[in-house]
């Protein structure tokens, strides 16, 4: 509002009131008549300085007194709203006005006006907060700093932002919507908010998604251009929170840190970017890493060494966690066996990304030797379980430097190891004429070593495999044996119990003469148990475990069934010496 327009209307004030003004307020070059009666007792600085201008006086109430408040927060704007305010007109606290209708009533010691000014920012939507935030800032600035202003409008932007994290109240618009709605903050102004969402204990998610929005919208600013540019990117990692508070994506990480270092920020903003990438490198791609190397048309390899010391920083946090991890493995051993696999698939993954970038650099062709040893040897060698990854790297780099001497190629190559490489590389390796003669000589000599293992232990195979099986067969044929006997001595046992029996009714069959004619049911059992004695012989000539071994034992029992002899007649015949056997027949 220009200084004419608002004089006007407080002229127009004072003349509805038909009384001559007595207090006249000079703000540059707007001059405000007005009444004492009116603005000493509901401005305590007017009161102090009309007080002070009249004490010299006879009749101070009757004295027509001037001030100058050019100093008042806000300008003649401000002090328009609170005189209003004071003669009970109607004015309206909006985002536009609300920052400096405060600092101006603050200056003014004004009891009311203060507190509504402040309810109206505590109950402000999320953009009217962000405005009030904004209107903070430029020449408003020391005021709303020293009045807690900026301090009040920032905690009202971080309630708004929790309260729509848990419970959104726009259905339509996409998640963190309100994330855009801090792009049009200063660095210092969202620092204030993002204090005041951690004081509010603000999920990390949500906490990253603001800083990543805000980062995100910087790197966006068409605006931002040269020295603006770098001042914008110093201001907004100096307010970047921290990783463990919110964990900002590896991929916005690594743009800024390429902005950074292609605006030449200093060198503290460069090295806590690189430090922050590190942290979270194992979340990276390749194509993220890579493009920190990149100069600013993203068209030639530059920042190699970035890359390096970004590689080598992961590379001593991960050993510094390994090493506290061990102090602790004593204590609790299955937990750190956990982090330390962990640990470990994080470094191979990084192990993998360095190859992929270390080929896709390999391929400039000023890039010096030191640069790609620099960047493929970061990671330890041990760290890779093959090499194929390095070796592909190193070949294209050979490839696209065909002037190299033996002793340069062969610094190209330290950075792999032939004897980790696979049976293909190996392969391509010993026919690869763009490799020193060393590193072709080691995947040969490594072949042969791997070809006489292979052949040592298939004939180790062989002969263990022969020996078992011959223990195999020994045993089943020695439990075959064993059941043999088992079954043969049960009939014997059987046939011993039987022609016992038998006898003993012949003895007593032969004391009786008289009983031949009424025998013959006698001799028809007799006959049926010599039948089941030559059932259970042919048994036993299959169960005997002697069968054409040399000896054949042939008893003769045609006595028995003429006469009843006791004794039987056997007769041996000698075949062939007979052989040893491991079981006995008892």
């Amino acid at each position: 509002m220009s200084a004419a327009s608002s004089m006007d209307r407080i002229t127009q004030w004072v003349s509805t009131q038909e009384i001559p003004a007595d207090l006249t307020i000079r703000i540059g070059d707007s001059i405000f008549p007005l009444h004492k009666a009116v603005m000493v007792p509901r401005c305590a600085y007017i009161r102090r300085a009309v007080a002070a201008a009249t004490k010299d006086k006879q009749d101070p109430s009757a004295a027509s007194v001037e001030l100058d408040l050019s100093a008042i927060p806000g300008g003649a704007d401000a002090f328009e709203k609170a005189t209003r305010y004071c003669y009970g007109a109607n004015f309206e606290i909006n985002a536009r006005n609300a920052a400096a209708l405060r600092c101006a009533a603050a200056f003014l010691d004004m009891a009311d006006l203060p507190r509504r000014v402040d309810e109206f920012v505590a109950q402000a939507a999320l953009p009217s907060a962000v405005a009030v935030l904004r209107s903070c800032e430029g020449a408003l600035h020391p005021a709303a700093e020293e009045l807690g202003v900026a301090r009040r409008a920032a905690d009202a932007v971080a309630l708004r932002i929790c309260n729509e994290a848990l419970f959104p109240t726009r259905s339509s618009s996409p998640p963190g919507w309100w994330a855009a709605e801090l792009a049009a903050l200063s660095p210092a102004s969202f620092q204030k908010v993002a204090t005041a969402l951690r004081c509010r204990r603000a999920a990390p998610e949500v906490l990253a998604a603001a800083a990543s929005a805000y980062a995100e919208l910087a790197l966006a600013d068409p605006r931002a251009d040269g020295a603006d540019r770098r001042k914008l990117l110093e201001s907004v990692v100096e307010v970047l929170p921290s990783g463990a508070d919110a964990p900002i994506p590896a991929a916005l990480l690594c743009r800024v840190l390429h902005a950074a270092v292609n605006s030449e920020a200093s060198a503290k903003t460069c090295r806590d970017l690189e430090l922050r990438v590190a942290a979270v490198l194992e979340q990276a791609t390749a194509g993220d890493l890579f493009s920190v190397a990149l100069d600013g048309a993203g068209e030639r390899v530059r920042n190699a060494d970035t890359v390096r010391r970004v590689v080598a920083a992961f590379v001593e946090r991960q050993q510094a966690a390994d090493s506290h991890q061990g102090e602790r493995r004593s204590r609790r051993s299955s937990m750190s066996e956990a982090v330390g696999s962990s640990g470990k698939s994080a470094m191979e993954k990084v192990a993998r990304m360095v190859d992929e970038v270390a080929a896709e650099m390999a391929t400039e062709e000023s890039l010096g030797i030191s640069r790609l040893v620099g960047v493929a040897g970061a990671v330890p060698r041990e760290a890779r379980a093959c090499h194929d990854g390095v070796y592909r790297a190193v070949d294209i780099y050979l490839k696209t430097h065909p002037a190299l001497d033996e002793i340069e190629r062969e610094k190209v190559c330290s950075v792999m190891d032939p004897l980790k490489l696979s049976y293909q590389a190996r392969l391509h390796a010993s026919q690869n004429k763009r490799l020193p003669l060393q590193a072709v000589l080691s995947a040969l000599y490594y072949d042969q070593l791997k070809l006489r293992s292979a052949i040592s232990e298939d004939a180790d195979d062989y002969d263990t495999r022969s020996a078992a099986e011959q223990a195999r067969a020994q045993a089943m044929a020695d439990a075959s044996l064993a059941r043999e006997n088992e079954a043969l001595r049960s009939e014997l046992a059987r046939m011993q119990a039987y022609v016992s029996g038998m006898q003993q009714q012949h003895s007593k069959g032969s004391a009786s003469s008289s009983t031949s004619r009424a025998a013959s049911p006698a001799e028809k059992k007799k006959k049926a148990s010599f039948a089941f004695l030559g059932s259970v012989s042919r048994t036993l000539s299959k169960l005997n475990p002697f069968k054409g071994s040399g000896w054949a034992i042939i008893k003769d029992t045609a006595s028995v069934a003429d006469g009843g002899r006791h004794s039987s007649n056997a007769v041996q015949q000698h075949v062939v010496k007979p052989k040893r056997r491991r079981f006995s027949i008892s």
